[in-house]
């Protein structure tokens, strides 16, 4: 099976093990960014809640621009790296204001996707994950953010090389019109069954496409379809045993 037949069956795999995701990120571009910013290298918890403490401390955009980089850091002290995130998140806002004049990233829907893409890559601390996060989810445009539990289980599927940069590997493969849901199953997979320590590939729906599977369990295992939504059996205590 080839790499995009693949994927598109792995999509289709997961959405029949979780359905449509009813959460998903949305909203204006520019809260998004800001958002993303802070869920870097943290968790979604420690996210959520620097960035309601940001709110709640300068509700609107213009008043985090007005403030000290010190005071910003102290509202999103919670996010970790807050001095670094503080510094950037003023710049960005700042270049905002003198290049287009207002805080908005609404500009951006009226230029080629490319240059889009190109200038939100400019901007500091902003790499791949976090400008595709925006493009897809603030512009609903077909581009594919990989974070660190996709890069890890498309590596285990094989859809992605070890030395390969996984953004540019996935966007040709990624079936169109499916960015969003993919993206958002997967992230579960990752969360959930596919994990960086002692995954569960028995609890897996895709033991028979994932080449690290394949290496780890019983042929005879991976080959019995019911296998891939049994869960690993529980060790029972002494006490269950007698």
């Amino acid at each position: 099976m080839d790499k995009r037949k693949k994927l598109a069956e792995v999509d289709r795999r997961l959405a029949r093990a979780f359905g449509t995701p009813t959460r998903r990120p949305g909203g204006d571009p520019l809260d998004l960014l800001i958002g993303t910013i802070l869920s870097q290298n943290t968790s979604d918890l420690n996210r959520d809640r620097a960035y309601a403490e940001l709110r709640k401390r300068f509700p609107r955009w213009e008043d985090v621009l007005a403030a000290p980089v010190e005071e910003i850091a102290q509202a999103i002290r919670g996010a970790g790296l807050h001095q670094q995130r503080a510094a950037r998140i003023k710049a960005i806002l700042k270049r905002l204001a003198e290049e287009r004049g207002e805080l908005s990233l609404d500009f951006l829907s009226h230029l080629p996707k490319e240059e889009a893409e190109r200038w939100l890559l400019s901007l500091p601390g902003v790499g791949r994950k976090t400008a595709y996060i925006v493009l897809l989810f603030g512009f609903g445009w077909p581009f594919f953010p990989v974070d660190t539990h996709i890069a890890r289980v498309t590596r285990r599927l094989g859809l992605v090389g070890e030395r390969e940069e996984p953004h540019r590997a996935l966007a040709p493969l990624v079936p169109r019109g499916r960015e969003i849901e993919l993206h958002l199953n997967l992230i579960r997979l990752g969360r959930e069954i596919c994990q960086a320590r002692r995954p569960r590939c028995q609890a897996c729906p895709l033991p028979d496409l994932c080449s690290y599977a394949l290496s780890k369990l019983d042929p005879a295992l991976v080959a019995n379809p019911e296998v891939c939504y049994l869960e690993p059996l529980r060790k029972s205590s002494p006490k269950e045993a007698k």
